[in-house]
């Protein structure tokens, strides 16, 4: 079993894509492999959560016009 560990950011948090972010399929209104996020691109923690069996926190980030995408923590930066 995996201990658990406290998430990197927080709630509410200012953060920024450290590399582009691509559409992985999860985003049917978007073709596939289409560039969702920039690099740089400013975005706010709104939801944190946590893949239990490998202890992974996801980090669900609001980037323009309101576009909600779930984020390791190696792929943002806080601003």
């Amino acid at each position: 079993m995996i201990e658990p560990q406290a998430p990197k950011f927080q709630w509410g948090q200012r953060v920024s894509a450290l590399s582009d972010l691509y559409n992985d399929g999860s985003y049917p209104e978007h073709p596939a492999d289409a560039l969702l996020v920039k690099a740089g691109d400013r975005g706010e923690i709104v939801q944190v959560g946590t893949h239990v069996d490998t202890n992974t926190h996801i980090y669900l980030v609001e980037f323009k016009e309101s576009l909600v995408v779930g984020c390791l923590e190696n792929e943002i930066d806080p601003v």
